[in-house]
């Protein structure tokens, strides 16, 4: 046993130090981890060396890996910004909480008795920061960081007081590729262009290959800024009472990845640094990959359980890291879910089951092609050479499928088609598997519920008060729509009962669903025509008219324009017309001859006011000519 004598010097070296260097200090007096988050935006795997012999070199990135944890299999739950950090702030699928949509129409609530995962890590004693991007779709509460700006940063703790810190860099986002062609031959690469892979989606350009090597480039800097930062933690003494995160918001960023539920806009670098002291905390050894499948949602329950703070119940995710995880368990998890909706003025709906190998697609609206008129994405010469090669007919079938309508399913091998190309749904070998993942999907969808059965405008009108007990109090209805929409997966002959029904019914959803089903079907469903013709011109719900004058114009039986022209006159709201107006550039870009011309005053003054409204967007692209 010490003796005073002995204690008194000690607590003298110590105060000293506090003195000399409080946030080297503080972390002696820790009885929990620092927790960082790294966030890069819209980079994929494909672009690293840690997980692709072809990517950038990222050695700051990479001394992580070798000290921490390699994650084989970590997944964006969305494609895109604010959905994908609306997920890892919750912990919840966006389309339960209605955050599916990016840009957000509305800012919603969280679930009653739900906040901000950070919330809980203040309460806990954790001061919390974040530098700086939020792109949130909820309404934040005051007490989620302690601060959130270009100037926030974890030394402004009090001594002894444990911090999570979040650090975010744009190097790597999209906008640093839309450069002008001037800029694109003046500015050569540091890559060589002609070592880059092309993807077999994506057709051997000097563009594509220029925008390739410059996003190499963009990685490498992103890995110097990294660096930078890790460098502080060292001098501050902090490396080994800090767990470092890795990881990239969501996949991109080269066309075709980011804003679209394939591969390459989902799966994502993740490293997690682990330190000496924290090692019980961890279910591998640091140098250790891991194959389990993480995704967003797990991010939330995965910093609280690492810092010791209750899972709150609301959350969709589970914990990867931190006491109670095991190894065999961890490494057992092969599944993950994924949704795509509408991403700027571009609207879509496709959902996705990843089991193993295998990934399950269902796209709901599979006439709204890939390929359709999204302006910031645009931006990017790629994109735009990418769509004059299509419609000069110079692209191969794997090039061109980006540009023409999906299937209302689809069924991939990853191992043997990582690029997400050959559709096995149609492959009898493959049908036991298809009708499972078909089933998982399903019971998915019904079982949150999924909230985009309903469309945009209805759920603005009527959810965001409260969206995920609107869901609820919604979900027998959902669950029939569903169903409605699910008619287009059976062969039509079969479907036609159930399309006939629900094209009558009193739900003007339902029959919104079932004329969904009739373009999926396309001249398959001619018979439907008659009632198709009254619901354009007679049916008392608008986006009923506008999905029947959809189903005409795809089928080559009907001019669509003066029933459309007239549904965006009618619209009432912007989200109402955004979603009329994707209809109307689908249909203007088909080639089937329905050239659009939009007049302003048609729709509110105010709709058109700020320029990157959906609506404001879609006129100028119709009217560019």
């Amino acid at each position: 046993m010490k003796t005073p004598c002995q204690i008194l010097p000690m607590i003298a070296v110590l105060i000293t130090a506090l003195i000399a260097n409080p946030l080297q200090a503080s972390t002696v007096e820790s009885q929990r981890p620092n927790i960082v988050w790294l966030v890069s935006e819209d980079n994929s795997t494909h672009y690293l060396r840690l997980y692709d012999e072809g990517g950038a070199p990222m050695p700051n990135v990479e001394r992580l890996a070798q000290q921490g944890i390699v994650f084989n299999n970590a997944f964006a739950n969305s494609p895109v910004c604010s959905t994908a950090r609306s997920s890892i702030i919750s912990g919840c699928y966006g389309p339960r909480v209605f955050t599916q949509f990016h840009r957000r129409s509305v800012l919603v609530p969280l679930p009653e008795g739900l906040e901000m995962f950070p919330a809980y890590l203040r309460r806990a004693g954790y001061y919390t920061t974040n530098n700086s991007k939020e792109d949130y779709n909820f309404i934040k509460g005051n007490d989620v960081w302690d601060d959130s700006s270009g100037k926030a940063s974890y030394r402004n703790r009090k001594p002894g007081q444990p911090f999570f810190h979040v650090q975010n860099y744009g190097a790597t986002h999209e906008g640093q590729l839309h450069f002008k062609r001037e800029e694109m031959e003046s500015q050569p690469t540091v890559t060589d262009p002609e070592t880059v892979a092309v993807f077999p989606i994506h057709p051997d350009t000097a563009s594509f290959r220029y925008t390739n090597a410059r996003y190499r480039d963009l990685h490498m800097e992103l890995d110097r800024e990294i660096g930078e930062f890790i460098e502080a933690l060292r001098k501050d003494g902090l490396m080994e009472e800090t767990i470092i995160f890795y990881y990239g918001d969501h996949g991109g960023v080269l066309p075709g990845s980011k804003g679209y539920i394939y591969e390459r806009g989902l799966h994502v670098p993740m490293v997690v640094y682990v330190p000496e002291k924290w090692k019980d905390l961890f279910p591998v050894e640091a140098g250790t990959r891991v194959d389990g499948f993480v995704q967003f949602v797990d991010l939330a329950p995965t910093v609280l359980n690492l810092a010791g703070v209750d899972v709150p119940g609301q959350m969709d995710g589970l914990p990867f890291l931190g006491k109670g995880v095991n190894h065999d368990e961890l490494e057992s998890r092969d599944t993950v879910f994924s949704y795509a909706d509408r991403f700027d003025e571009k609207y879509d709906m496709v959902r996705a089951i990843r089991k193993g190998q295998y990934k399950y697609m269902r796209n709901y609206q599979p006439f709204n092609v890939d390929g359709l008129q999204n302006n910031y994405r645009f931006q990017m010469l790629a994109y735009e050479e990418w769509r004059e090669l299509y419609k000069a007919g110079k692209l191969t079938s794997e090039q061109a499928q980006f540009f023409e309508a999906r299937p209302v399913e689809a069924l991939y091998d990853l191992d043997q088609d990582p690029f997400e190309l050959k559709n096995l749904a149609g492959d009898r070998k493959y049908r036991e598997v298809l009708k499972s993942m078909r089933e998982a999907l399903q019971e998915q969808v019904k079982s949150m519920p999924d909230l985009s059965f309903i469309p945009e405008p209805v759920l603005f009108a009527e959810a965001a008060n409260d969206p995920s007990a609107y869901g609820q109090n919604k979900k027998k209805q959902i669950a029939r729509l569903v169903g409605t929409a699910d008619l287009s997966l059976k062969p039509f002959k079969k479907a036609r009962k159930g399309l006939a029904r629900a094209l009558e019914s009193k739900d003007p959803l339902k029959r919104y669903w079932a004329l969904i089903a009739c373009s999926s079907f396309g001249t398959e469903a001619e018979s439907f025509a008659g009632r198709a013709r009254e619901m354009a011109t007679g049916d008392p719900d608008n986006l009923v008219r506008m999905r029947s004058a959809e189903f005409l114009a795809l089928t080559g039986l009907e001019d669509p324009r003066p029933v459309l022209t007239d549904c965006l006159k009618q619209a009432k709201s912007l989200e109402e017309a955004a979603l009329i107006l994707n209809t109307i550039t689908l249909l203007h870009d088909s080639g089937r001859g329905y050239t659009f011309k939009l007049d302003p005053g048609w729709v509110p003054a105010e709709w058109l006011a700020h320029r990157q409204s959906n609506v404001t967007r879609r006129f100028a692209y119709i009217n560019k000519d």
